[in-house]
């Protein structure tokens, strides 16, 4: 949603998720893993046998051996709500990050609403509790309360960067439903961490119960690097969705 007035929010319910680079391939796990039997090898000799090869895989994920995963690498464009970022930060094994800054650059109203599908209503108690469905009247609290908010929060940042308040303080009058942009590089096995703790499936054999925001972002990170990679995504199902 926007208007003709720039200081209105441009209201999102989604998330963007663009591989920018890579260089990954189901080839560099037998690569790295066959070191330790074969020596140094030509990555030609590698696909002479794919069923050796799918068989392998499976065995290093199976029974958990984990550095063969990490000799890849994937940089993807992520644009999600800052509080998607903040839950992101907590994966740092073998993840870089580099995000938008507020102190160099003004930001732009742009700020995150949940769409209809997004379940609103905690029942349980922590540990122990469930999401449900909310009701048409609440769905159109949470849009018109967050909107109204979105509108003040950033009027006030406006305002003081007109009285020449300095960015990085200025932000401060900012909420976390803002969409913030970085770039995000991992290897395979990092991302496989990153997903069995941030995606629910009916694979997994430990269950996980993520905040459907960044779980989005990471459904559409696993759906490149099964592009990329397909033995090896396949090999992660198989085994119960758990990380070597």
């Amino acid at each position: 949603m926007t208007s003709g007035d720039d200081s209105k929010p441009l209201l999102r319910s989604d998330v963007t998720v663009e591989l920018v680079k890579s260089s990954a391939s189901d080839s560099d796990v037998l690569f790295a893993a066959r070191v330790s039997t074969a020596g140094e090898q030509s990555l030609d000799e590698l696909s002479k046998d794919p069923e050796r090869s799918k068989g392998l895989i499976n065995y290093l994920m199976r029974d958990r051996h984990g550095s063969p995963f990490e000799h890849n690498s994937m940089t993807f464009f992520i644009s999600a709500p800052i509080f998607v970022f903040r839950e992101f930060m907590r994966h740092r094994v073998g993840w870089s990050y580099n995000e938008e800054s507020g102190r160099y650059r003004e930001l732009q109203p742009v700020f995150y609403v949940p769409g209809e599908s997004r379940k609103l209503v905690q029942q349980g108690r922590p540990g122990k509790y469930v999401f449900v469905e909310g009701t048409p009247a609440q769905h159109a609290t949470v849009h018109d309360v967050l909107t109204e908010s979105y509108e003040q929060a950033y009027a006030a940042y406006q305002k003081l960067l007109a009285e020449g308040v300095a960015r990085e303080v200025a932000r401060a009058a900012l909420p976390v439903g803002l969409y913030s942009s970085m770039y995000a590089t991992c290897n395979a096995r990092s991302l496989m961490h990153f997903l069995g703790l941030r995606t629910q499936h009916e694979l997994a054999k430990v269950p996980s119960f993520p905040q459907r925001e960044i779980e989005m972002v990471g459904e559409k990170m696993e759906a490149e690097w099964a592009e990329l990679m397909p033995l090896t995504h396949a090999a992660f199902n198989a085994n119960g969705r758990v990380a070597p």
